[in-house]
């Protein structure tokens, strides 16, 4: 008798230890966050945790909460964490080298880092698509091959801080071999590219590779072949006692690195962005039709 009764409290700890479990899910403060905050919190509610949502933080103080215990876990870029959290500056052009690299040093200060998702947004370079009907460019190296034998065809727009910096145009130039005067290119303030490329002032934009302006405006993203721009793949950051007391969550969150895509996070950042869709509303419709929650 005593023993059954051991073991129904046994029964009723682990039940109300697993099913009153809190987790909080962190979030930065840009539409695409938002978004895979509440996919990450819906599924986790989905699977019997409780969920304290801090969401709207920029990056050092999510990060920091990450690292103190104040977040469980978040969705962040790969490439953020090796330069600005790791401080790393050794270029890695194979995605999944880099996200080892990222776990391997991340280790040491409690991080893990879950499976990357199929989903990049860094830094691109983009054409109207009626352009891309008409040229053909797949490449970067397609466009460059045909800008140098036409220089003064193409006017490319670009942000002012994306015209200075290390990684941004004229050194771009340089690692494709593009040799073409500042005259061709056009400074401007972020965001504006997209209005001045739909409107035929510029012909290559600077863009953000999951913006969801680039489907407002029918945009063609060039492929980066020869990997010039640092990769951000998204991956959830887990704090390591929180998944080695519930190594579940890897499993819950499993599905956004199989079914979530490149060209799916930017139609779900459109219906925020663009139809005025609250981020919650987005990501329960889009788990609601894989069937992931009720």
């Amino acid at each position: 008798m005593k023993k059954t009764i051991l073991f129904l409290l046994i029964m009723v700890f682990t039940l109300s230890t697993f099913f009153g479990a809190t987790l909080t899910v962190g979030a930065k403060s840009f539409t695409e966050q938002y978004v895979l905050g509440n996919l990450a919190s819906l599924l986790l509610e989905e699977n019997g945790f409780n969920v304290i949502k801090r969401f709207g933080l920029n990056s050092f103080v999510v990060r920091q909460g990450l690292t103190t215990g104040q977040i469980d876990l978040y969705a962040d870029y790969t490439g953020t964490a090796w330069v600005t959290y790791l401080g790393q500056e050794e270029m890695i052009t194979d995605p999944d080298e880099l996200l080892e690299k990222v776990r391997e040093l991340d280790d040491k200060n409690g991080v893990v880092w879950l499976d990357r998702i199929s989903v990049n947004n860094t830094y691109a370079l983009a054409i109207r698509q009626e352009d891309y009907e008409k040229y053909g460019f797949e490449t970067l190296s397609d466009l460059v091959a045909y800008w140098n034998e036409h220089p003064k065809e193409f006017v490319a727009g670009v942000d002012y801080e994306f015209y200075e910096r290390p990684d941004g145009f004229f050194a771009f130039a340089e690692h494709y071999g593009l040799d073409i005067p500042d005259s061709q290119v056009s400074t401007m303030q972020t965001g504006l590219t997209y209005e001045a490329i739909a409107n035929k002032k510029i012909d290559i934009a600077m863009v953000f590779a999951t913006d969801p302006k680039i489907l407002k405006y029918n945009l063609h993203v060039l492929e980066d072949d020869k990997n010039f721009w640092p990769y951000y793949h998204i991956s959830f950051a887990v704090r390591k006692d929180t998944l080695d007391k519930y190594p579940e969550i890897e499993e819950i969150l499993r599905p956004l690195t199989l079914y979530l895509n490149q060209d799916i996070l930017i139609r779900l950042n459109y219906r925020v962005d663009v139809e005025g869709l609250e981020p919650e509303v987005v990501a329960r419709e889009y788990l609601e039709g894989l069937g992931l929650i009720d």
